[in-house]
């Protein structure tokens, strides 16, 4: 026994002799914290705080990047971070350590891949990945992903780089997967954003003026059209907010109105498909029914991104539809990791925000007798005991929006899964008026062939219905009586809407005021019995395919199938306004189907691939196809005088008198594109793009198809040279494209217009011209883009669109047999400036993001028609006059020098030899018409600004915007008819005082007065007002409760949210920014407009 201890404490002294480094370091503790540190700067760290020494053989490369954190452990541990995923190993022989590297064969390929991601764990795309000393490279995809086969991977070296991180080389050595996180360097890297067909580029690259907005920006203050969301938050994006209300369409013009009879409206892309924005359009003079858009169906939770392509030379690889610029939207899709389930729901409460200033101290009446007009508030002052206090206001509902949503991403490395479910329901400010939206999304990307073979699927389903959805206008409009009910009436009477006719044996209207020559009845009856519906189902099915040959090669497939199917009802109830009924006792009933597909399909091969240090390719090519069609059958008439009153079917119409319209269309372009991007050290890149479109407008013309061309340059000034420390970043660009649009379908073809009425055919609406040629804009566009001091962002462009080929109708005489001529002359150009300053810092918890916009533009008609040959005689026609169309004596006249909204007016009040008024000698003045043209201004915006701000403390958060528009004016027929009818301010106010002071010297009755300059719509110079408007456009207070109060496993945020809270500055009658159309012509017109609102609620937002 004693023998076998004495050989055990051998061994033990033997083994502390041989091995004492060993047990020191299992011991010997350190304290290290290096991120991407030189192995050289680690060594001598450990060895201040060690007695050891290192030994480092030939194959150990001194400067490659390691990373230890490790806090008083045993030296080991130190030692076993550094060798980790390398190609070294480490011995300990007494106080030295040895390091070297493990022998491999030579020449081995390995295939290595990995993912590189900024401080924020975001994915940086476009990074340059390259192996040092080859051509073999490779950029980072959109999530931030690689894969490269390397030779010799012992020796091979890898350098990361990326404008404005700091460039990472690391020794590939026996290491296959690569996590690589990015610092960022002096220079701050520009975001990657959303281009034309969905290519992501990264900002540095692009030559043209591309804007990107957030999701949160989007879903903060939520609108059921996401579009008006957009508001102040995009220089050069003019978007104009519909009067019909929650839903409505929204016009969105960005650089400027460009055609004189085609949309200017901005195309929209989901996912990189162009889709046919259906709908729109709206209710001008007498039809008051609103509208909404296909835009306005899709859900603001299911956007990740907004890029706004404000010019042409962003958009130019969609040809034909890209004239206008873009707004591209990328939806959400799964993600990698664990469930993520989020659930939103905001309340919002609607109050009208302007009115126009009306009086209910004066009676019903004319003359001051109650006699006079049982529809007229010309009557006596009301007395105490007579006095009703009506207000219009009296008549709109508080309204309410609801909406809520669920959320739900997950999946595993080759599966993700995304899904939601979203609804919007609304009571609007008018009585009845309902608008309902129910969304389901589901989306699926799947990887397959060693993640070679992506699929992503997808389909929407929107169901979405409406009710008296009101813009403005004269028939079945509310807000007409609602106005200008007489003041000496008791307005509750008129809330009992329908009395029961015993002779009848119904219920049928009650409204003893009269229809005032207005087709007035009562607004709640109108309300409740003068309905319209509209029922739209809608399916888009979305796929993609793409296949990566190669680290720098793949090809992409993507076809969309967008489905629409409405259905319209008008019910016009029996004892409505017979006009209206066109003379049916019984009711009046309308039925429209309308039936919209759209297919779009594309391939595309996209290269990708970096040479050496200096250069880089990103190559896009392909070919695509857009069909859509449209399906339209309508039947409406009175119902039969022996038929069923209020029985809704077209079974029951009147044969003799009743209307079918039957309507289709198809519309196919195909297309092939191609984009090649070549960069050179990462400060220069030049762009060329080019489209050639095969649209079917085009058939027997001269074109059978047309080619849209650009090229752009994009300098990088802060890498080429060595900077002043105030700028972080700069960038100048320059570009230049031409684009366009085919013209209307069926101008180079006979086309035959139905007579509804008398159930024939009339002649040809149009003399036909085979020598047209598409719409085409040319765009030249400068600027810059400035990170300053780090915290500040500038980004500025200087553009001109010139539009050439106009098509439209110079109302010149055309032989027998047609009713028009079309003819294609004519040049608008759009001039501007639009810019954007931010600043965003963080102070410990408090964090400041400001950003202010501005957009300038001038829009100038350079040639009208000069010198053009008529088509049919061959006389020379020259016009530097052009009436479009208006309301009452306001009238769109197009003239050289002038813009597109220029509105005019020939009538004004009868004036003597000097100039002034003429009083005739009863006291009375008088209108006289067919004046020359007087101008009275432009309903065109001089310039829009916007300023934005976001305050975060903890978890408190306020952001507001304050949006305004300054120039322009506005026209209110509105308010010249509450002149007419003796309901405004002005007119009591001119009776308080005796009279209308006329020339400063005459007083005219008040009565007499306004009913002459308020007929007909009113002298437009006495209704046009100051466009110019300040408003506090968005606010939200919220607040995010701490996520240790749930155990980290949820996010609760609370918000106090608002929109169009309140006009700081506005002299109009009127909301200058509504719109009852997004058609060309008829902004800036009131013509008993339903009210903007102004929307104050709550939102909750729980996400696990």
């Amino acid at each position: 026994m004693n023998k076998i201890k004495h050989i055990q404490c051998l061994f033990v002294l033997l083994f502390l002799f041989i091995f004492p480094g060993y047990l020191s370091a299992q011991t010997t503790p350190v304290t290290i914290n290096m991120q991407g540190a030189t192995l050289k700067r680690l060594i001598g760290e450990i060895e201040k705080q060690t007695t050891y020494l290192f030994l480092c053989d030939e194959t150990v490369d001194m400067t490659m990047l390691v990373t230890v954190s490790i806090k008083k452990r045993p030296l080991k541990e130190a030692l076993e971070q550094i060798v980790r995923n390398t190609s070294l190993k480490y011995k300990i022989v007494g106080s030295n350590i040895l390091l070297s590297g493990k022998p491999k064969p030579a020449e081995q390929a390995v295939d290595i891949s990995g993912v590189v991601r900024d401080a924020n764990n975001k994915p940086i795309v476009g990074a340059s990945v390259i192996v040092i000393g080859t051509s073999t490279g490779i950029s980072t995809g959109t999530d931030g992903s690689f894969k490269l086969r390397v030779q010799n991977p012992d020796n091979a070296v890898l350098q990361f780089s990326f404008l404005g991180y700091n460039t990472i080389t690391l020794r590939v050595g026996t290491r296959t997967e690569f996590n690589v996180v990015m610092t960022e360097a002096a220079q701050e890297v520009e975001s990657v954003v959303v281009t034309a067909l969905g290519i992501k580029r990264s900002e540095k690259a692009l030559s043209y003026n591309v804007q990107q907005i957030e999701a949160k920006d989007i879903v903060e203050v939520k609108d059921a059209n996401f579009m008006n969301s957009l508001v102040g938050k995009a220089a050069g994006a003019v978007i104009n907010s519909s009067s019909s209300g929650v839903g409505g369409a929204a016009k969105v013009i960005l650089r400027g109105a460009k055609s004189i009879s085609q949309s200017s409206n901005a195309l929209y892309v989901i996912d990189g498909i162009p889709m046919y924005n259906s709908g729109g359009g709206g209710g001008t003079e007498f039809d008051s029914k609103g509208a909404t858009d296909a835009i306005a169906d899709l859900n603001p939770d299911d956007i990740e991104s907004i890029s706004v392509l404000t010019g042409a030379s962003a958009a130019a690889l969609y040809g034909s539809n890209a004239a206008n610029g873009a707004i591209m939207i990328t939806t959400k899709s799964g993600k990698r990791g664990k469930l993520d389930v989020t659930f939103s729901s905001s309340s919002e409460f609607l109050k009208p925000l302007v009115l126009p200033e009306f009086q209910n101290r004066y009676g019903t009446g004319r003359n001051g007798i109650v006699s006079g007009s049982p529809i007229q508030s010309w009557g006596q002052k009301l007395s105490a005991s007579n006095y009703r206090g009506y207000e219009p206001a009296e008549f709109f509902n508080t309204g309410a929006v609801y909406q809520n949503s669920v959320t739900m991403a997950g999946g595993t490395d080759r599966n993700q899964t995304y899904f939601s479910v979203a609804t919007v329901n609304s009571d609007g400010i008018v009585p009845n008026n309902e608008y309902n939206r129910y969304n389901f999304t589901f989306r699926n990307t799947s990887y397959f062939l060693d993640d070679k073979l992506k699929l992503d699927a997808g389909i929407s389903i929107i169901l979405q219905d409406d009710q008296n959805m009101t813009n403005q206008g004269q028939y079945s409009n509310p807000v007409v009586p609602a106005y200008l009910f007489p003041r000496g009436d008791d307005f509750s009477m008129a809330k009992i809407f329908e009395r029961y006719d015993p002779s009848r044996k119904l219920m049928t209207q009650y409204w003893p005021q009269g229809d005032g020559g207005m087709t007035m009845q009562n607004p709640y009856w109108i309300a409740y019995r003068n309905l319209r519906n509209n029922d739209r189902k809608r399916y888009m099915a979305t796929a993609s395919l793409s296949y990566e040959f190669t680290d720098w090669l793949n090809v992409a497939g993507r076809v969309r199938y967008d489905d629409s199917r409405n259905l319209y009802t008008q019910k016009l109830f029996a004892s409505t306004n017979e006009v209206l009924t066109e003379g049916g006792k019984n009711g009046h009933y309308t039925e429209a189907r309308r039936f919209e597909t759209q297919v779009y399909a594309d391939v595309m091969l996209n290269i990708n691939k970096t040479f050496g240090e200096d250069w880089s390719l990103v190559a896009n090519i392909g070919a695509s196809v857009n069909d859509t069609r449209s399906d339209e059958l309508s039947y409406r008439g009175k119902i039969r005088d022996d038929g069923l009153a209020n029985v809704w079917t077209v079974m029951d119409l009147d044969d003799t008198n009743k209307k079918a319209r039957k309507e289709r269309w198809q519309e196919q372009t195909q297309s092939i594109f191609a984009s090649v991007e070549v960069g050179w050290k990462s400060m220069l890149y030049l762009t060329v793009t080019g489209r050639n479109d095969w649209a079917s407008q085009l058939a027997n013309s001269p074109e059978s198809s047309f080619f849209y061309p650009s090229v752009g340059l994009s300098w990088i000034p802060s890498t080429t040279f060595k900077m002043p420390d105030a700028i972080t970043y700069l960038k100048v660009r320059g570009s230049f494209s031409s684009v366009g649009m085919p013209f209307p379908r069926f101008l180079t073809c006979p086309t035959y217009e139905y007579d509804e009425t008398n159930h024939a055919w009339k002649d040809k609406t149009h003399y036909p011209i085979g020598d047209l040629h598409p719409e085409r804009t040319r765009t030249w566009e400068v600027g810059i883009d400035a990170r300053l001091w780090k915290h500040v962002n500038l980004s500025a462009s200087w553009y001109r669109a010139d539009t050439y080929n106009q098509t439209f109708d110079p109302e010149i005489s055309v032989s027998s047999g047609y009713s028009t001529i079309y003819l294609q002359t004519g040049h608008v150009r759009n001039t501007g400036i639009e810019a954007s300053l931010g600043y965003d810092n963080k102070w410990r918890d408090f964090v400041w993001d400001t950003g202010f916009t501005v957009s300038w533009n001038r829009n100038r008609i350079v040639e009208l028609v000069s010198n053009y040959v008529h088509p049919e005689t061959g006389a020379i026609i020259t016009k530097d006059r052009l009436k479009i169309k208006g309301l009452g004596k306001a009238n769109y006249i197009l003239k050289p020098g002038g813009t597109l909204g220029d509105l005019y007016s020939n009538s004004d009040l009868k004036r003597d030899d000097d100039g002034y008024v003429f009083v005739d000698d009863t006291g009375n003045v008088s209108v006289v018409d067919n004046l020359d043209d007087m101008k009275l201004g432009s309903v065109l915006p001089d310039y829009n600004l916007a300023w934005r701000n976001a305050f975060e403390y903890k978890g408190l958060r306020l952001s507001t915007v304050i949006a305004a528009r300054i120039g322009g004016i506005v026209y209110s027929a509105t308010r010249a008819y509450m002149d007419q009818f003796g309901v405004s301010e002005a007119t009591a106010a001119a009776r308080d005082a005796g009279g209308v002071l006329v020339n400063g010297r005459s007083m005219v009755n008040p009565q007499s007065y306004y009913t002459v300059i308020s007929a007909q719509s009113g002298v437009p110079q006495y209704y046009s007002y100051s466009a110019t408007n300040v408003r506090l456009q968005e606010l939200s207070l919220s607040y995010t409760l701490p996520s240790k109060w749930f155990r980290d496993k949820m996010r609760l945020t609370v918000s106090l949210v608002g929109r169009n809270l309140c006009m700081i500055y506005n002299k109009a009658p009127f909301d200058p920014e509504s719109v009852a159309t997004t058609e060309a012509f008829y902004q800036g017109i009131d013509y008993f407009m339903l009210p903007s609102t102004r929307n104050l609620g709550f939102s909750v937002k729980l996400s696990f």
